[in-house]
């Protein structure tokens, strides 16, 4: 059974950066990030493909976040940073079967319990 184990969440200032983790448990898949704000719909905001050389990123985002994946560790990361109080979600960690990457919710097979980053102005 799949395992996704989110981490790194909090509070931080506008302006100021976090890293969040996902440990996967079995095989290799190509990993995203969603985030979904109280109120909204869950919405995609980077993905990396299996072996870290292809990524992508959400408009929002893009600039300030950096996805990348140990693949000793079978764990990917989420490093955001300039964070804006607009950041403020519940960030899930996703994994898909297959190589190509995805950009919506319904491409993922595997969901983590999600982690809350909350960012003050």
């Amino acid at each position: 059974q799949v395992q996704l184990v989110e981490s790194g969440g909090g509070l931080v200032q506008a302006g100021g950066s976090l890293r969040l983790s996902c440990a996967a448990s079995g095989r290799t898949f190509v990993m995203g990030w969603f985030r979904q704000a109280p109120g909204g719909e869950r919405e995609f905001v980077a993905t990396i493909n299996i072996l870290g050389t292809g990524t992508l990123y959400a408009d929002s985002v893009k600039g300030r976040f950096t996805i990348s994946r140990d693949s000793a560790k079978n764990t990917v990361y989420l490093q955001m940073n300039s964070l804006k109080p607009e950041d403020t979600a519940v960030y899930y960690c996703a994994a898909r079967s297959g190589w190509e990457l995805g950009v919506t919710p319904k491409h993922y097979h595997y969901w983590g319990q999600g982690t809350q980053v909350t960012v003050s102005s």
